[in-house]
Formats: structure tokens, C-alpha cells, sequence
């Protein structure tokens, strides 16, 4: 059980910066993959990145050289730094923790964050 809190959120110009942070109610170095999603009006939730244990990072095509994920154990966080925004980058974005425990699949999810990028 791992409960999951997103900060960071907000309203950027196009060409902006924000930084995503998510915060886990314990330790996530065992934690098999954890992730950014999103989800904009009308569309599907949608893989941003996702990070493994062993520090593997994976990202969507749209956001590929721009968008980095990264764990910090000492903290039990996962960071999203976002730059470049882009008006279609306008979305909830979600943090998500998958874990494998003698074959238990858990999946977590947090609340979300809101981010906008003006035109």
C-alpha cells in the first residue's frame, strides 16, 4: 500500500518550465515502475514516462527530449521536469506506482495535477 500526493502544477506561457513532483507515503526503491500519465478533455489517458527500479526510463514520442523523469530514494519522490510546454501539453497529470510483490499485482494512483500551457 502506497498512498501518492502530485505538486508542482500550474499555468505556464508557451516555452515555460514547471517541475512535477510526487510524493509517496514510503519508500519507493523497490517499487517496480512508477510513471507520469495525463489526460486531456476528450481524449484518453495517455503515458507521459515511467522510470523502473533499476532507474530505466521510457517517454512518449511527444514529449522525448523534453520531459524527464527521475526518482529520488532518500525522499521517496518522483520528479517530472517538464520544458518547453507546449499548448498541447494541457492536461491532469497523474502519478502512478506499480508494484509486483510474490506474484500480488497493486496498482496506485494520485489525484493529479493540473497543468495549462497559454498559447
Amino acid at each position: 500500500q502506497v498512498q501518492l500526493v502530485e505538486s508542482g502544477g500550474g499555468l505556464v506561457e508557451n516555452g515555460g518550465s514547471l517541475r512535477l513532483s510526487c510524493a509517496a507515503s514510503r519508500s519507493i526503491v523497490s517499487i517496480n515502475i512508477m510513471g507520469w500519465y495525463r489526460q486531456a478533455p476528450g481524449k484518453q489517458r495517455e503515458m507521459v514516462a515511467h522510470i523502473t527500479s533499476r532507474g530505466t526510463a521510457n517517454y512518449a514520442d511527444s514529449v522525448k527530449g523534453r520531459f524527464t523523469i527521475s526518482r529520488d530514494g532518500a525522499k521517496n519522490t518522483v520528479y517530472l521536469q517538464m520544458n518547453s510546454l507546449k499548448p498541447e501539453d494541457t492536461a491532469v497529470y497523474y502519478c502512478n506506482a506499480y508494484e509486483v510483490v510474490f506474484g500480488l499485482k497493486s496498482d496506485y494512483w494520485g489525484q493529479g495535477t493540473q497543468v495549462t500551457v497559454s498559447t
